[in-house]
């Protein structure tokens, strides 16, 4: 076996995005043949060396899970949580094999999130180049008129930079008790994951969400999938997200 980037073997494993693998790196949590490596972009064959991290060496063939949970409020998007919060890997206990949530919904955030171990389609769907869509529907206070649906689909400045154009729509006249409370329920696409992005371009144009759920992301739905579930995604869609994601499957 060829030689690779620490981080990318990490990510391979199934034990986290390239990110957070290289942050494992940088808090001194990787360790090559029993030496701490803490230096980015070291090469090393998976084959000839033990690599371990927080002491635990990597299975290189582990078998990958592909799962799409429908996340409700009050769980992390997270593996574990040093405070002992509840987090996503709580909803799938007969799951045995280390996943990690694709992206992040915050905690007040419901709706589909992918799980997996699959650390080379992880990198590949949140990659900001392939343009992963995500489509959220909203509840929202304020008077969310035309010109400011038409900022939201012409990208919004937020405190960290221009958004990209959004796809936006309203959707049908929400519930008498919506109308009682002055909200407005609207449809809104992405392709960015910046935290709490769609929250953040409500309140640009003077919208507060009251509520908040991903109802589509890369093609796939909750269809069939109840709040608190989850199911195993088919071979076919696993190749889909494979081709979304600028990769061969």
């Amino acid at each position: 076996m060829q030689e690779e980037r620490l981080q990318k073997i990490i990510s391979q494993a199934g034990l986290a995005s390239r990110r957070a693998a290289e942050k494992m790196i940088l808090e001194g949590r990787v360790a090559v043949d029993g030496r701490i490596v803490q230096e980015l972009g070291q090469k090393f064959d998976p084959a000839a060396h033990e690599i371990t991290v927080d002491g635990k060496k990597i299975r290189e063939s582990e078998q990958h899970v592909y799962l799409l949970l429908n996340k409700p409020k009050g769980f992390l998007s997270t593996a574990k949580d040093d405070r002992g919060r509840r987090t996503v890997l709580d909803l799938l206990p007969k799951v045995k094999e280390r996943v990690y949530p694709v992206g992040r919904l915050d905690n007040n955030t419901e709706g589909l999130l992918l799980i997996t171990n699959d650390g080379g389609l992880m990198n590949g769907l949140l990659h900001p180049k392939f343009e992963v869509e995500k489509t959220y529907h909203a509840r929202v206070t304020g008077n969310l008129t035309h010109e400011k649906i038409m900022k939201l689909r012409q990208g919004i400045l937020l405190e960290d930079g221009p958004t990209a154009p959004a796809k936006v729509r309203m959707l049908p006249d929400p519930e008498p008790n919506d109308q009682r409370r002055g909200l407005s329920r609207v449809e809104i696409t992405i392709h960015e994951g910046r935290n709490r992005q769609v929250r953040r371009m409500f309140a640009a144009v003077g919208c507060d969400v009251k509520a908040l759920k991903r109802v589509q992301f890369a093609g796939l739905t909750l269809k069939g999938v109840p709040r608190g579930h989850h199911r195993a995604l088919t071979e076919e869609e696993v190749a889909m997200l494979y081709r979304l994601a600028g990769l061969m499957k």
